[in-house]
């Protein structure tokens, strides 16, 4: 099975745009894991067909609010259906689990022990300043803290949040995680 692990920043915010949508949003860069290649990649949104043919070979996509806000952003720039392939959002698995939403900088303290590397508002203004290099490693940090989050939670069926100085623990069903067959994505570049 090949999945994709993926994040994205913006180049505005909702105050911006006068919405709540994400599809109203701009990206700046998306940054992926792909399994096939082991590999972790970044793309700005003149680059995103190579995305498109990493997400098209995989299975599943996986992200961290990706479900709400990640893939609907996405698919504003994608031709094909990204709704034919199978998604996790850690997120989502976490509040049907645990009855709430917490950031991910919490789940990666609590169960990881490491802490973000940023924050959007900061992605933002990179953006805006030019800094593509940090503003890539922020986004790729992000998606590694999110693979480390998967792996972990398949492995141990739980992941762990830091709230006020003590952990945790957040119990999970992954045994519907990963898929048991291919996935059935509409294709948009021919290969």
């Amino acid at each position: 099975m090949n999945y994709v692990v993926f994040d994205i920043e913006t180049r505005n915010i909702f105050d911006d745009v006068g919405s709540n949508n994400p599809r109203d949003l701009d990206i700046s860069v998306v940054g992926a894991y792909d399994s096939a290649t082991n590999a972790y990649e970044a793309f700005f949104v003149e680059e995103l067909p190579k995305l498109w043919q990493m997400i098209e070979k995989s299975d599943m996509l996986i992200g961290y609010n990706s479900d709400h806000f990640d893939i609907p952003l996405l698919a504003k720039y994608y031709h094909g259906d990204l709704s034919k392939i199978k998604s996790l959002d850690l997120l989502k698995e976490i509040r049907e689990s645990f009855g709430r939403r917490m950031r991910l900088d919490q789940v990666a303290e609590g169960t990881l022990g490491v802490n973000k590397s940023g924050h959007g508002l900061q992605a933002i203004t990179w953006w805006k300043t030019g800094q593509l290099e940090q503003l890539k490693k922020y986004c790729l940090d992000d998606v590694k803290i999110t693979k480390k989050l998967f792996d972990y939670a398949l492995k141990n069926n739980k992941l762990k949040f830091k709230e006020g100085g003590k952990n945790i623990t957040i119990p999970l069903n992954t045994e519907h995680w990963l898929p048991t067959e291919k996935s059935g994505i509409t294709y948009s570049l021919p290969f």
